[in-house]
């Protein structure tokens, strides 16, 4: 009797396609950037209000046991020295996602809103076109906020340094707006995440929870910084930017900043 073999071909060909499927689905799935690496700051530049950028003041940032650390130990008093830690690529659609938190005491002089406060600044300008006494890079700010351990106090609020954003399809011209999030009191870790589409649609999201959304970031024409950011074409809605860390003159820690780039 004359054996077929048909079956037994037709088998193999149809496993070789599956893993052929899986092996294409795995590649062409997108991986996270890795921003900190780790072990030091390389690809990110420091900017200390009062400094030239690459000065690395009180060794503001530094990375120590693993973690991106903002510090003040240096520092006799915080003299209004707002800081910010440049990553070297600029961004249009994609998610951010940080994990931090608050330790110690905030550096004497440092202003009171900025008790447990730090921030992600993202569509921001480039490092480059600050000016030397500028305060904060001209962004949208993911502002970083920890609780005194008593009062209510949200995180991954919103600020505008520079610029607006609509909500509810309305311009809003405030400074600082406060998330729906939950207040995280003490030293402990949060994870938040930054959903950006470009100049369309941008999305705070807390330990897994949607806290703000927002459209339409845009530069405001009320800022002394308009004119010279505004582009060629006069487009004032930012479309792409820079992301940079804060430091707002308490200490914070950073273990994981990385980025996933997502199809325009």
């Amino acid at each position: 009797m004359k054996k077929s073999y048909l079956p037994v071909c037709l088998l193999a060909i149809s496993f070789v396609i599956f893993l052929s499927g899986c092996m294409s689905q795995k590649a062409s799935q997108p991986e996270w950037i890795q921003l900190f690496n780790g072990k030091d700051l390389e690809g990110w530049t420091v900017k200390v209000k009062g400094y030239e950028l690459g000065e690395n003041f009180g060794n503001t940032f530094r990375v120590e046991d693993g973690l991106l650390k903002v510090r003040y130990d240096q520092y006799e008093n915080f003299g209004e020295r707002f800081a910010h830690l440049f990553y070297k690529d600029t961004f249009s659609h994609y998610i951010i996602r940080a994990e931090y938190r608050f330790v110690g005491e905030q550096c004497p002089g440092g202003p009171g809103w900025a008790f447990r406060n730090s921030g992600i600044m993202i569509h921001g300008q480039l490092a480059e076109s600050m000016e030397k006494d500028q305060d904060f890079p001209v962004s949208i700010e993911v502002q970083l906020l920890g609780g005194d351990g008593t009062s209510p106090r949200s995180t991954a609020n919103l600020c505008t340094p520079g610029t607006n954003v609509v909500m509810n399809d309305k311009l809003v011209l405030d400074h600082c707006i406060n998330s729906s999030s939950k207040t995280y009191h003490g030293d402990q870790w949060v994870t938040v995440e930054v959903e950006v589409h470009g100049g369309e649609m941008i999305r705070h999201i807390v330990n897994g929870d949607t806290v703000m959304v927002y459209s339409q970031p845009q530069l405001d024409d009320r800022d002394p910084n308009y004119y010279k950011l505004l582009p060629a074409t006069n487009d004032k809605i930012l479309h792409r930017g820079t992301i940079s860390l804060q430091g707002e003159s308490h200490p914070c820690d950073f273990r994981k900043v990385e980025l996933l780039v997502l199809e325009e």
